[in-house]
């Protein structure tokens, strides 16, 4: 029995995200997918929103929905996890993450970091550009699920009618 945790924001959270969570849920006994509390950033939804779109979303009962602040590796203790899943996207994300998993393992010399690729369908996709389309009134359909794309919509108060119309610069 092999516990792992998926760290994130998951500030909004978008399919390239479900892509991970189910290839992860398939490799692992449990997985706990870990919305973490940053005090350094604003999110664009309160972590109790984030957990409970997690929540809406996910229908694996092997898959739990919880939220941490502090170090990971102690998050990891407490759930007795042994293994981080972090998705990559492209090279970047690799130098960057391979970074904080060994930072996470001279923390902890019992946590392993399993790092899975993104399918290229959500290879450009991040909650970064997700949240500037949805600002500017863009459509997210495809880059998120659909109860996050509601969530977008409520929270810019744009109407369906809205999404996707191109600006005119006259």
């Amino acid at each position: 029995m092999i516990k792992a945790v998926y760290p994130g924001s998951f500030d909004p959270l978008t399919n390239g995200h479900l892509d991970i969570i189910e290839r992860a849920s398939q490799l692992f006994s449990s997985l706990v997918v870990a919305v973490v509390r940053n005090p350094g950033k604003t999110p664009l939804f309160t972590l109790e929103e984030r957990v409970d779109i997690l929540r809406n979303t996910i229908h694996d009962r092997r898959v739990e929905v919880k939220s941490f602040s502090g170090l990971l590796v102690d998050f990891l203790v407490q759930e007795r996890a042994k293994v981080i899943v972090k998705g990559l996207r492209a090279l970047s994300d690799f130098e960057f993450e391979y970074q904080m998993a060994l930072l996470n393992r001279q923390l902890s010399s019992e946590v392993d970091t399993v790092f899975l690729m993104t399918c290229k369908e959500y290879a450009f996709l991040s909650s970064s550009s997700v949240k500037e389309i949805a600002s500017l009134g863009g459509s997210v359909k495809g880059m998120v699920p659909p109860f996050v794309e509601e969530k977008l919509t409520s929270r810019f108060g744009l109407a369906e009618s809205d999404l996707g119309q191109k600006v005119s610069l006259e």
